[in-house]
């Protein structure tokens, strides 16, 4: 494994060594084909077998669970248009691993021992360490492509491409392409970034601080200091350091590459403190969250950054989304960024199936993906194998106003730069 995934993924390697290399053998296939009547994991004439793993509960109280109604509505949407070649999609659902590394391994090893599914689609957790056991054990799988497991294993596919960014490989400009959109060009503007204290975010840190750098910001802050295992009850520390950064005012854009919690506590300190400038973050749209007047408050003014065309988009595509997920929860909800994770998880899924065509095992769809691309998604135009070496470099910013999110830099993919 390259150094930079196995900086990120220090806390999981002995687990991940220690149980991969123990597992019982089910790569899933004989050597024959499924139109010859041998066994291939989790196919058969009629349909196909897909699990999920989601982070659903969490210590913090972040939940990822509408990822699974976002899965569920794609999946219905094939199902009702006939299926993959033929064959409907059998989705068990998501299995939740409340975000801890040996229950996210114990999830997939029921979902391909137990279950024998074909993929698992759609893998949405932080603590990723299952992601060398589905590789050694031959399961596509597919998800936000934000931690290290989604780039570079072979049949692991970030929905978006590898947005961590690889040794050679690149970095995406859209959040500080997009900030200078909202600042009015980046030149002579200064930015403070904040990350918390383990490993993802120490590179989350050497990441971004390149990508504003390159665009031409001042980064006069980015550090990864904010304990990781328990949120602060005061963040006067963190936001003193912060205000004082450039050259002893305060940052034109406050960036914070952290979970709603976390951002909830940071926001509303600073704009105790007085703070007037641009706040941004990658995590905070979910109009769930405006239900509480005080993370309403919070949240209030900020950009988030998207890796996906907006919920406020009139496209074809959105229009569909949005009647999919209505029809599988049977109702109007509100949107959020996790039922995108698993509504494009699922569709990229699906889309390499479609191309393998009706002899459908695990070598003829990783031979489908090798050569697969379209155009015009939601998350912009798609190509293997690039996206599983960097990502597909589209993202837009929306900012939350008035209890309501309005588009503040449109939906565009951008040059990368290159990941030094």
């Amino acid at each position: 494994m390259l150094r930079t995934v196995r900086t990120l993924a220090a806390a999981t390697a002995a687990l991940l060594l220690a149980t991969a290399c123990n597992s019982a053998s089910t790569s899933g296939e004989s050597s024959g084909s499924s139109g010859k009547g041998s066994s291939v994991r989790g196919v058969t004439k009629e349909s196909i077998k897909v699990g999920g793993i989601v982070s659903m509960t969490t210590a913090s109280g972040y939940s990822k669970k509408d990822t699974d109604l976002g899965a569920k509505a794609r999946y219905d949407r094939a199902n009702a248009e006939g299926g993959v070649n033929g064959r409907k999609i059998d989705y068990l659902g998501a299995e939740d691993d409340g975000q801890d590394p040996a229950r996210n391994l114990a999830a997939a090893r029921k979902l391909v021992q137990r279950e024998k599914v074909f993929a698992v689609s759609p893998m949405s957790s932080v603590t990723f360490s299952a992601g060398d056991f589905l590789n050694q054990q031959k399961v596509p799988t597919f998800g936000w492509g934000t931690v290290p497991s989604f780039c570079g294993p072979e049949y692991i596919y970030g929905f978006g491409g590898c947005m961590v960014p690889m040794p050679g490989g690149t970095i995406t400009q859209s959040w500080p392409e997009g900030l200078a959109q909202v600042l009015g060009g980046a030149k002579g503007k200064s930015v403070a970034i904040l990350a918390t204290d383990n490993d993802a975010g120490t590179f989350a840190i050497r990441t971004y601080k390149q990508g504003f750098t390159a665009a031409g910001f001042k980064v006069d802050f980015a550090k990864a200091i904010v304990p990781a295992t328990s949120l602060p009850n005061d963040w006067s520390a963190y936001t003193k350091e912060i205000l004082r950064s450039n050259g002893g005012k305060a940052p034109d854009a406050v960036v914070s590459v952290m979970q709603t919690p976390y951002n909830i506590g940071l926001f509303t300190a600073v704009k105790r403190a007085g703070y007037k400038g641009v706040i941004t973050d990658p995590t905070d749209y979910d109009p769930g969250l405006l239900a509480k007047d005080a993370t309403r408050q919070a949240l209030d003014g900020v950009h988030v950054l998207l890796s996906f065309e907006p919920f406020e988009s009139g496209s074809p595509a959105m229009k569909q989304f949005k009647e999919d997920i209505r029809k599988a929860a049977g109702k109007d909800v509100p949107l959020n960024m996790h039922m995108m994770t698993g509504y494009m998880s699922a569709d990229l899924f699906l889309s390499i199936a479609e191309k393998a065509g009706k002899d459908l095992t695990v070598e003829s769809f990783q031979q489908a993906a090798k050569s697969f691309s379209d155009t015009g998604t939601l998350v912009g135009d798609r190509a293997m194998p690039k996206g599983q070496r960097e990502s597909f470099g589209c993202g837009a910013l929306v900012q939350l106003k008035d209890g309501a999110y309005r588009i503040s830099s449109p939906f565009k993919c951008y040059q990368p730069i290159p990941f030094k």
